[in-house]
């Protein structure tokens, strides 16, 4: 796929993602309170240079130029993460950084949208040592909330780096023994499945809705099925089940929109489905590298994808 395409796309996607008024979340008309869309704004568009590095690399590892195993895919996530921190003093982005550019390399070796995946597991699997190791410097600098202490290879722990060298765990280790507590490496694995099929929902939701509301409703939907892995980090298991069947009933009807949002908003932001934005995030960028582009209609923005 074509550089400036992939670079723009994952620009957009984020961007669209944080202000469309989804439950729970920051947006255009909320913020938390430490916590705003402008972080997402400065955060967002301050990876721009790393982003279009992630493609070039793919572009030279496509090109047998540099191996697989050169791509240095954890150092491109810390300079993400500390290009984002620097403009901004939040962590709006991590999740989606950390998803991103794995995907954004893989789809700059592929000839297709569909083939990115299968590129970037690929890139993980090859990864080495010392992409977990700068993997976990980006996580330091992003220091985001809910990180367990006390596991197996603990981030914050003055021992993780020899330990990690020691059992020679690369990206794709890390993510086989870490997807249960966090939805992103878990599409690291799984050839970023949900991510896919979230978009998949979009594009059909988009032919009968409006942006917005396309994206709010798959946004419920995908929350209804999956366990937020950043609620469950942060307020424990029963509040991420608890989030689940909320976001079921407002499916259904049996609760309003501002209900559910006043649900998600009453502990602050123990209960932001941070995870599951993310993964909507990375949909919509694939969305609009796929041509999404927008119209007015009666006052409402509408998603359209294809040429004009």
């Amino acid at each position: 796929m074509e550089r400036w395409r992939i670079v723009k796309a994952f620009t957009l996607g984020p961007l669209l993602e944080a202000v469309i008024p989804k439950p729970g979340n920051v947006n255009r008309f909320a913020d938390f309170r430490d916590l705003s869309l402008y972080h997402f704004l400065f955060g967002n568009t301050a990876v721009l240079p790393v982003y279009y590095e992630a493609v070039e690399t793919g572009e030279l590892v496509r090109k047998g130029i540099i191996m697989p195993n050169e791509a240095g895919i954890g150092e491109l996530i810390k300079r993400a993460v500390s290009e984002s921190r620097k403009i901004q003093d939040a962590n709006p982005n991590f999740g989606v950084i950390t998803l991103s550019i794995p995907l954004m390399m893989g789809l700059a070796m592929a000839r297709n949208i569909m083939e990115g995946p299968e590129k970037a597991a690929m890139l993980i699997r090859e990864s080495t040592v010392r992409d977990t190791m700068e993997l976990y410097r980006a996580i330091r600098i992003a220091n985001p909330k809910g990180i367990p202490s006390g596991v197996k290879y603990d981030v914050y722990s003055n021992d993780a780096f020899r330990e990690l060298f020691r059992d020679g765990i690369n990206l794709w280790a890390l993510a086989e023994m870490s997807c249960e507590r966090e939805l992103i490496f878990c599409e690291w694995i799984n050839s970023y499945n949900l991510s896919y099929s979230t978009a998949d929902l979009l594009v059909e939701e988009l032919k009968k809705h409006s942006l917005e509301e396309a994206v709010v409703r798959v946004f419920l939907r995908i929350l209804s099925e999956k366990v937020d892995t950043l609620i469950a980090r942060k307020a424990g298991a029963e509040e991420a089940k608890a989030v689940m069947e909320r976001a079921k009933r407002a499916l259904r009807g049996e609760i309003s929109l501002e209900e559910f949002d006043s649900f998600l908003r009453e502990k602050g932001d123990l209960r932001n489905p941070g995870s599951i934005a993310d993964i909507v995030a990375v949909a919509t960028s694939l969305l609009v590298a796929a041509g999404l582009r927008v119209k007015v209609r009666n006052g409402k923005v509408f998603g359209v994808i294809g040429q004009p």
